[in-house]
């Protein structure tokens, strides 16, 4: 059953976003020791994947790496290519850019300066890019004001 707070008839989605890697083990210990990510499942030699999944129990979201044992898919990520996660609370995010670099991600400028202004960027060993925000969110209409959006 879909949250109370989307449209009667509207889908209830669960995001995931997947991503090939080149070393399984090294990204599920960044994104676990950086994000706070839990492993939530994985596969072993699906058809000649390897994939883990990560996030957190009643998030709506995860992540899944993947990696092909025959023919590995090598990462071609850009410096574009963007997880955004708003921390609106200084001190959350402050730690959790602390855990990001103590996790071994790169602490990099962002492409577009936007993300500079009040954010950090990171990337992992594969060159993905996840940005911490300090900022909050919240999906507005789409017939909003768009001189009213916050966010890159």
């Amino acid at each position: 059953m879909p949250p109370s707070h989307l449209s009667p008839g509207l889908p209830s989605y669960q995001l995931r976003i997947a991503r090939p890697v080149r070393d399984l083990a090294r990204s599920r210990s960044m994104y676990c020791a950086g994000l706070g990510l839990e492993v939530i499942g994985g596969f072993e030699d699906h058809d000649g994947f390897d994939g883990v999944m990560l996030g957190k129990a009643g998030m709506g979201y995860h992540l899944e790496f993947t990696y092909c044992r025959a023919h590995p898919v090598l990462p071609a990520s850009t410096q574009e290519d963007l997880l955004v996660l708003y921390l609106p609370e200084s001190r959350a995010w402050l730690d959790a850019c602390d855990k990001m670099v103590g996790a071994g991600f790169l602490a990099v400028s962002a492409f577009n300066p936007y993300w500079n202004i009040c954010g950090r960027t990171f990337e992992d060993g594969d060159g993905y890019r996840i940005v911490l925000q300090n900022a909050s969110w919240t999906n507005q209409s789409a017939f909003a004001d768009p001189s009213t959006r916050t966010g890159g």
